[in-house]
Order: structure tokens, then C-alpha cells, then sequence
């Protein structure tokens, strides 16, 4: 463990309590380092399992009442705006008590795509990306982030840690990069992760992209602190509370034991589940990162998500224009495709995964079809398969494996390998 963070971790016990919890806040927030401070939360939306709502009381007990400001700042990257009552609900607050208790704090949206809330605060330079991608690139990337961050003396990050199909681990500062950052970065770090693809980069530490994230997150010059916050299943499994790099770098290994499901062989069908927090294809995509490591070549993975009815809201007409396709259909025809937003081009090859382009002619490794409220000419029109929701029956799926058949029932956050993974999958580190 690292000296410099203070944890608690569940153990045997399975969950830490509210008391647990506390008294790790309680230590690394002494009321006195607050008085009459400015103090900024930064939160994940809805589509992260994880007690952010608890989090957030306790820190609001120990320090809400001696601060000049306590406020919250939803780390949206580029996802839609919560309303507030959204907002309460992640953070498990009623709108009486957001009403009364919770009345002075100022609930924030990030604004991704408003200038007038940004603030560039320097650039890494080529050089210091060729050297943080191990040479995959080299290329100006100018750093931006929410400028409200600025108004006050400190941020605190309140978030959650999984295996993750772009920079390996979610948590600590990806939280400011793409959470309250600019698709600039956002954009560069995603492509550099398709690039790299999916299964070689979903579920390790210190990858290229781990390296541009930290660098962007050390030029935003405020003072920062994280509660890194590990889940399993919907219970509390461990808090680790320091710099944003140190709680992450704990937390992300105890991620390792708890998310990540080792299988002896592949599956030529999966059946997965998207949970209701994913309400949109852009982040029901999951569901297929997380599992491509043990879908079988010739395989199909089937999204299942009756309640998703559009592709995103914010990317929607783009990934109509261009589908879904593997990443070696955009390198290869990269004049065609480069003006796109790079983080679209990432999306399409997560969702589509590994494959070919040789010859004009796109072979994909597996199927990926959905099963979802999106109509069946839209899901050919974006080179994805269809399947009728209502006649899915999830039982007929179920204790199938040795058939070859398996059947995840909230997918999205665990991620899948094998003992003995394919060259494709790269190595495991």
C-alpha cells in the first residue's frame, strides 16, 4: 500500500460500513484545513456503479458546515447534462433535503462543448507525447479543462475505479480528462487507445493512455485530493484517499482481484446485458468491451437493452454517417475519416471490435448484433446486427456455458479474459 494513501478496504468482512468510511474521511479532511475554504466535488455521472451519495454526506458532515463553498461538479466528459433531480439521485439525496440541508450547494453540469466555461492551461508538447505513447504519435495536444475549477481552493474527486477499454483503469484523473476536460485531449487519448485496441489496453495499469491523462491532470494547477472509491457488485469493497495518482494507483488493484473474470474458453454467443444506467448506445457499448476477450472468432455478442432507443444524443448523426467499424477500416482509409472527432472513430472500433480491412473489404472478427429499441434499418445502416428484444428470452440463454453460451446479466463494469488469451488480446501485465 502506498504510505501516502489512507484506505479501508472490506476484507472478509465482504462491505465496509458507513463507519469505516468515515473514519477515513474523518482523517484525511481535518475541519480545520477547510474553514472558510472553497471546496469543489467532482462526481461521475449515473453510468458508474458506486456510493458516491454516502461518500458525499460524510464529506459534507465533516467539512459542508465550515466551508465558504461545498459544491459539485458532474464529471460528464461528453455525456448529456443530469437535471437535478438527477443529480440527487446520484447522490441519494432527496429534493427536500437538496431543498433544505443540501440548499447552499451549487450544482454544476460540465460543459464540454462551451468555450466561454473552458480554460486552456498549456500543451503537451510532441515530443512529450511521442515519448508517453512509446512513439505511436507525435503531435501537439492542447489541454482545456472546466475553468470553474479555478474559482475555488481545492477539488476533491469522489469516483469510482474499473477496468476500462481506453486508459485501462477508470478513476483518478480521468475524472478531469475527459470528465470536466475538452474533446481535444478527449479525443487524441481515445484514438490513441483504439488504436492500440480494446483488449490490449482494458484492465491494465500503466498504459500510454494512463501516461497522457496524468500528464494532463499535473498541468491543471489547484490543488486536487480523490477519494477512489472500489465496488463489488453494489457493495462497498474499499476507499483509498490521497493525490489523485496514488488513490487510483491503489485502488486500481484492487479493481484487478475483484473485476476482472478469468474463463477457461471462448464463447461463440453472449448474451449481454445492459443495466438501465446505460441509456444510450454509447455507453451500452460496455457490454461489448468488456466481454470481447472471450467472445470466439465467428462468434456473436448480442447487446441486450430493450430500454436503449438512440445511439447517443450528443454523437448520434455522426456514427450514423460513418457505423461501426473495426479500427483498421479507419486506418487504412485515414484521409477519408481523419477530420471526424477522433473519441467517435475510438467509440465505433470499441463497439465493432477487432478486425480486418484488406482489399476495400472489412472481416471482423465476431458479430456484434443489438437487441435493443433501435430500429432494425438503423442497425444495418450502422453495420451492426439486429435482433427482435421481445423475443429474447434471457432464461433460454441461462446454463448454457458448456454449450458455448454465456449470459452476463448486468454487463458493462466486470471485465472478461481468458486463462489463455489469444496474441490479439495482448499480454498480461
Amino acid at each position: 500500500m502506498n504510505k501516502k494513501v489512507i484506505s479501508a478496504c472490506a476484507g472478509e468482512k465482504k462491505v465496509l460500513s458507513q463507519e469505516d468510511v468515515l473514519k477515513v474521511i474523518s482523517t484525511t479532511l481535518p475541519v480545520e484545513d477547510y474553514r472558510n475554504k472553497r471546496i469543489l466535488l467532482i462526481i461521475p455521472d449515473h453510468t458508474r456503479t458506486a456510493p458516491v451519495g454516502m461518500v458525499f454526506k460524510l464529506v459534507y458532515e465533516q467539512i459542508g458546515m465550515v466551508t465558504k463553498a461545498l459544491d459539485i461538479i458532474v464529471a460528464l466528459g461528453t455525456h448529456s447534462q443530469m437535471s437535478e433531480e438527477a443529480i440527487c439521485n446520484r447522490l441519494e439525496i432527496s429534493l427536500q433535503e437538496r431543498r433544505e440541508k443540501y440548499g447552499k450547494v451549487k450544482f454544476i453540469n460540465h460543459e464540454w462543448n462551451n468555450p466561454a466555461a473552458l480554460k486552456t492551461v498549456g500543451t503537451i508538447t510532441a515530443d512529450e507525447i511521442e515519448t508517453l505513447t512509446n512513439g505511436l504519435f507525435s503531435m501537439d495536444v492542447p489541454v482545456e479543462v472546466n475553468k470553474a475549477l479555478f474559482d475555488y481552493d481545492k477539488v476533491i474527486i469522489i469516483g469510482p475505479v474499473f477496468p476500462h477499454e481506453v486508459v485501462g483503469f477508470s478513476g483518478g484523473n480521468k475524472y478531469l480528462f475527459p470528465g470536466v476536460g475538452v474533446p481535444r485531449i478527449l479525443n487524441f487519448f481515445h484514438w490513441l487507445g483504439a488504436v492500440m485496441t480494446n483488449p490490449v489496453i482494458i484492465g491494465r495499469k500503466w498504459t500510454p493512455v494512463r501516461r497522457v491523462v496524468d500528464k494532463a491532470g499535473a498541468m491543471v494547477n489547484v490543488p486536487k485530493f480523490c477519494f477512489s472509491l472500489v465496488v463489488d457488485g453494489t457493495e462497498f469493497a474499499g476507499i483509498f484517499a490521497g493525490s489523485p495518482e496514488a488513490a487510483w494507483d491503489c485502488a486500481s488493484d484492487l479493481s484487478r482481484k475483484l473485476h476482472i473474470v478469468y474463463k477457461d474458453h471462448p464463447y461463440s454467443l453472449i448474451l449481454s446485458c445492459a443495466p438501465k444506467m446505460y441509456d444510450e448506445l454509447w455507453t451500452g457499448g460496455k457490454c461489448m468491451y468488456k466481454l470481447e476477450p472471450v467472445l470466439a472468432d465467428d462468434g456473436e455478442l448480442i447487446i441486450y437493452a430493450p430500454h436503449i432507443s438512440q445511439i447517443s444524443e450528443t454523437h448520434g448523426r455522426i456514427i450514423e454517417e460513418i457505423g461501426y467499424h473495426c479500427r483498421d477500416y479507419f486506418l487504412k482509409q485515414w484521409d477519408k475519416f481523419k477530420n471526424y472527432p477522433w473519441g467517435v472513430l475510438a467509440h465505433s472500433t470499441h463497439v465493432r471490435g477487432i478486425g480486418r480491412f484488406e482489399n476495400g473489404v472489412e472481416k471482423c472478427r465476431a458479430k456484434v448484433t443489438l437487441a435493443t429499441s433501435i430500429p432494425e434499418s438503423v442497425c444495418k445502416k450502422i453495420n451492426l446486427g439486429y435482433r427482435d428484444p421481445s423475443k429474447i428470452k434471457i432464461e433460454d440463454f441461462v446454463g448454457r456455458e458448456n454449450e458455448g453460451v454465456l449470459v452476463v446479466p448486468k454487463a458493462g463494469e466486470m471485465l472478461f479474459r481468458l486463462k489463455n488469451p489469444p496474441d490479439w488480446a495482448g499480454s498480461e501485465v
